[in-house]
Protein backbone atom coordinates (compact mmCIF):
# COMPACT_ATOMS: atom_id res chain seq x y z
CA UNK A 1 0.00 0.00 0.00
CA UNK A 2 1.20 3.40 -0.78
CA UNK A 3 2.07 6.00 2.12
CA UNK A 4 -0.20 9.16 1.12
CA UNK A 5 3.50 10.90 0.63
CA UNK A 6 3.83 8.63 -2.33
CA UNK A 7 0.80 9.10 -4.02
CA UNK A 8 1.05 12.84 -4.22
CA UNK A 9 4.34 12.12 -5.31
CA UNK A 10 2.85 9.93 -8.19
CA UNK A 11 0.09 12.91 -8.67
CA UNK A 12 2.41 15.24 -9.14
CA UNK A 13 4.88 13.84 -11.08
CA UNK A 14 2.08 12.80 -13.57
CA UNK A 15 0.75 16.01 -13.77
CA UNK A 16 4.24 17.31 -14.62
CA UNK A 17 5.39 14.85 -16.98
CA UNK A 18 1.98 15.20 -18.99
CA UNK A 19 2.13 19.29 -19.09
CA UNK A 20 5.74 18.41 -20.76
CA UNK A 21 4.19 16.10 -23.51
CA UNK A 22 1.71 18.54 -24.10
CA UNK A 23 3.28 21.39 -24.54
CA UNK A 24 2.70 21.98 -28.37
CA UNK A 25 -0.50 20.78 -27.95
CA UNK A 26 -1.81 22.42 -24.95
CA UNK A 27 -0.07 25.74 -27.12
CA UNK A 28 -2.20 24.88 -30.49
CA UNK A 29 -5.28 25.16 -28.00
CA UNK A 30 -4.25 28.15 -26.58
CA UNK A 31 -3.27 29.92 -29.75
CA UNK A 32 -6.83 29.55 -31.50
CA UNK A 33 -8.23 32.77 -29.54
CA UNK A 34 -5.24 33.35 -27.17
CA UNK A 35 -1.87 34.14 -27.18
CA UNK A 36 -0.57 30.68 -27.65
CA UNK A 37 2.31 30.50 -24.69
CA UNK A 38 -0.02 28.36 -22.45
CA UNK A 39 2.17 24.87 -23.16
CA UNK A 40 4.95 26.86 -23.19
CA UNK A 41 4.90 28.17 -20.17
CA UNK A 42 3.25 24.84 -18.20
CA UNK A 43 5.87 22.90 -19.92
CA UNK A 44 8.49 24.83 -18.89
CA UNK A 45 7.37 25.20 -15.52
CA UNK A 46 6.60 21.77 -14.88
CA UNK A 47 10.71 20.61 -16.41
CA UNK A 48 11.93 23.11 -13.11
CA UNK A 49 9.67 20.76 -10.52
CA UNK A 50 11.27 17.76 -12.07
CA UNK A 51 14.36 19.27 -12.34
CA UNK A 52 14.18 20.00 -8.74
CA UNK A 53 12.46 17.25 -7.56
CA UNK A 54 14.93 15.56 -5.38
CA UNK A 55 15.54 18.71 -3.49
CA UNK A 56 11.90 18.93 -2.19
CA UNK A 57 11.21 18.74 1.52
CA UNK A 58 9.01 15.76 1.92
CA UNK A 59 8.40 16.57 5.59
CA UNK A 60 4.64 15.51 4.86
CA UNK A 61 2.25 15.82 1.42
CA UNK A 62 1.60 19.60 2.05
CA UNK A 63 4.91 20.69 2.79
CA UNK A 64 6.18 18.71 -0.55
CA UNK A 65 3.13 20.92 -2.41
CA UNK A 66 4.12 23.72 -0.86
CA UNK A 67 8.00 23.61 -2.16
CA UNK A 68 6.34 22.45 -5.50
CA UNK A 69 3.73 25.60 -5.59
CA UNK A 70 6.96 27.45 -5.12
CA UNK A 71 8.94 25.82 -8.10
CA UNK A 72 6.16 26.29 -10.10
CA UNK A 73 5.61 30.22 -9.41
CA UNK A 74 9.73 30.93 -9.92
CA UNK A 75 9.20 29.37 -13.52
CA UNK A 76 6.32 29.69 -15.06
CA UNK A 77 5.21 33.48 -16.99
CA UNK A 78 1.94 35.18 -17.27
CA UNK A 79 -0.87 34.43 -16.17
CA UNK A 80 -0.28 30.71 -15.86
CA UNK A 81 2.44 31.01 -12.75
CA UNK A 82 0.05 32.60 -10.11
CA UNK A 83 -3.07 30.76 -11.04
CA UNK A 84 -1.15 27.30 -10.95
CA UNK A 85 0.99 28.28 -8.29
CA UNK A 86 -1.85 28.91 -6.06
CA UNK A 87 -3.33 26.47 -6.69
CA UNK A 88 -0.05 24.04 -5.93
CA UNK A 89 0.14 26.57 -2.40
CA UNK A 90 -3.68 26.41 -1.70
CA UNK A 91 -3.97 22.92 -1.51
CA UNK A 92 0.05 22.16 0.27
CA UNK A 93 -1.61 24.71 3.20
CA UNK A 94 -4.71 22.53 3.82
CA UNK A 95 -3.06 19.31 3.71
CA UNK A 96 0.09 20.21 5.88
CA UNK A 97 0.63 18.45 8.60
CA UNK A 98 -1.36 15.65 7.44
CA UNK A 99 0.25 12.09 7.18
CA UNK A 100 -2.67 9.54 6.31
CA UNK A 101 -4.91 11.86 3.42
CA UNK A 102 -8.24 10.34 2.53
CA UNK A 103 -10.36 11.01 -0.32
CA UNK A 104 -12.57 13.79 1.62
CA UNK A 105 -9.28 15.73 2.61
CA UNK A 106 -8.15 15.76 -1.35
CA UNK A 107 -11.14 17.27 -2.19
CA UNK A 108 -10.83 19.89 0.69
CA UNK A 109 -7.67 20.78 -1.01
CA UNK A 110 -8.98 21.05 -4.11
CA UNK A 111 -11.74 23.38 -3.20
CA UNK A 112 -8.86 25.53 -1.51
CA UNK A 113 -7.28 25.47 -4.56
CA UNK A 114 -10.24 26.41 -6.67
CA UNK A 115 -11.16 29.76 -4.11
CA UNK A 116 -7.59 30.40 -4.60
CA UNK A 117 -8.06 30.63 -8.08
CA UNK A 118 -11.26 32.49 -8.24
CA UNK A 119 -9.17 35.14 -5.82
CA UNK A 120 -5.66 35.29 -7.90
CA UNK A 121 -7.58 35.30 -11.59
CA UNK A 122 -10.60 37.41 -10.04
CA UNK A 123 -12.32 34.47 -12.23
CA UNK A 124 -15.75 31.90 -11.45
CA UNK A 125 -17.09 29.30 -13.01
CA UNK A 126 -19.01 30.29 -16.03
CA UNK A 127 -15.89 33.05 -17.38
CA UNK A 128 -14.80 30.21 -19.23
CA UNK A 129 -11.72 29.24 -17.48
CA UNK A 130 -10.10 25.93 -16.03
CA UNK A 131 -12.57 26.61 -13.42
CA UNK A 132 -15.40 25.03 -15.44
CA UNK A 133 -13.17 21.62 -15.95
CA UNK A 134 -11.96 21.87 -12.51
CA UNK A 135 -14.97 22.55 -10.22
CA UNK A 136 -17.30 19.83 -11.75
CA UNK A 137 -14.17 17.04 -11.78
CA UNK A 138 -14.01 17.39 -8.29
CA UNK A 139 -17.54 17.40 -7.54
CA UNK A 140 -17.16 14.08 -9.26
CA UNK A 141 -14.73 12.77 -7.61
CA UNK A 142 -16.47 13.39 -4.15
CA UNK A 143 -20.28 12.13 -5.10
CA UNK A 144 -18.41 9.34 -6.72
CA UNK A 145 -16.47 8.72 -3.39
CA UNK A 146 -19.76 9.20 -1.20
CA UNK A 147 -21.28 6.68 -3.03
CA UNK A 148 -18.89 3.88 -2.05
CA UNK A 149 -16.98 3.99 -5.43
CA UNK A 150 -13.51 2.80 -5.01
CA UNK A 151 -10.52 5.26 -5.27
CA UNK A 152 -9.94 4.40 -8.71
CA UNK A 153 -13.73 4.48 -9.69
CA UNK A 154 -13.70 7.89 -8.62
CA UNK A 155 -10.91 9.22 -10.27
CA UNK A 156 -12.00 7.89 -13.05
CA UNK A 157 -15.51 10.10 -12.52
CA UNK A 158 -13.39 12.58 -12.27
CA UNK A 159 -11.91 12.59 -15.33
CA UNK A 160 -15.16 11.91 -17.37
CA UNK A 161 -16.58 14.60 -15.34
CA UNK A 162 -13.40 17.11 -16.34
CA UNK A 163 -13.44 15.95 -20.24
CA UNK A 164 -17.28 16.86 -20.37
CA UNK A 165 -17.24 19.77 -18.89
CA UNK A 166 -13.87 20.84 -20.83
CA UNK A 167 -15.74 20.51 -24.29
CA UNK A 168 -18.84 22.48 -23.13
CA UNK A 169 -16.64 25.10 -22.61
CA UNK A 170 -17.00 25.64 -26.70
CA UNK A 171 -20.30 26.97 -26.14
CA UNK A 172 -19.18 29.82 -23.69
CA UNK A 173 -18.09 33.27 -24.19
CA UNK A 174 -14.61 34.21 -22.95
CA UNK A 175 -14.68 36.51 -19.70
CA UNK A 176 -10.83 36.16 -18.57
CA UNK A 177 -7.73 36.70 -19.83
CA UNK A 178 -6.55 37.02 -23.38
CA UNK A 179 -8.83 35.25 -25.06
CA UNK A 180 -11.95 37.66 -23.63
CA UNK A 181 -10.56 40.56 -26.32
CA UNK A 182 -11.85 38.21 -29.10
CA UNK A 183 -15.88 38.65 -27.74
CA UNK A 184 -17.67 36.70 -29.20
CA UNK A 185 -15.11 34.91 -31.63
CA UNK A 186 -13.92 33.58 -28.54
CA UNK A 187 -17.40 31.18 -28.67
CA UNK A 188 -16.93 27.70 -30.57
CA UNK A 189 -13.55 27.11 -29.35
CA UNK A 190 -13.10 24.93 -26.02
CA UNK A 191 -10.64 26.56 -23.48
CA UNK A 192 -7.17 25.59 -22.97
CA UNK A 193 -7.28 25.51 -19.41
CA UNK A 194 -10.30 23.44 -18.98
CA UNK A 195 -8.65 21.19 -21.49
CA UNK A 196 -5.82 20.31 -20.23
CA UNK A 197 -7.73 19.79 -16.49
CA UNK A 198 -9.69 17.17 -18.57
CA UNK A 199 -6.34 15.77 -20.05
CA UNK A 200 -4.59 15.76 -16.69
CA UNK A 201 -7.37 13.89 -14.98
CA UNK A 202 -7.66 11.33 -17.60
CA UNK A 203 -3.78 10.82 -17.57
CA UNK A 204 -4.23 10.36 -14.27
CA UNK A 205 -7.08 7.92 -13.99
CA UNK A 206 -5.63 5.70 -16.86
CA UNK A 207 -2.21 5.38 -14.76
CA UNK A 208 -3.77 5.00 -11.19
CA UNK A 209 -3.52 1.38 -10.77
CA UNK A 210 0.27 1.11 -11.81
CA UNK A 211 1.22 4.24 -9.41
CA UNK A 212 4.42 2.92 -7.61
CA UNK A 213 6.41 5.02 -4.75
CA UNK A 214 8.38 7.91 -6.85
Amino acid sequence: MSSSLDTTEFVVRTIATTCVENEKYFGDLDSVVGDGDFGYSLARGFEQVLTQWDQFDRDDSGTFLLKVAMSITSRIGGTSGPIWGTAFLRAGTQLKGSENIAVGDVVTALRSSIEGIKKRGNSDVGDKTLLDALAPAVDALEQAHDAGESVADSVRAMATAARTAAEHTSTMQARRGRASYSGERSIGSADAGALAVAVLAERLAETWNSRQPV
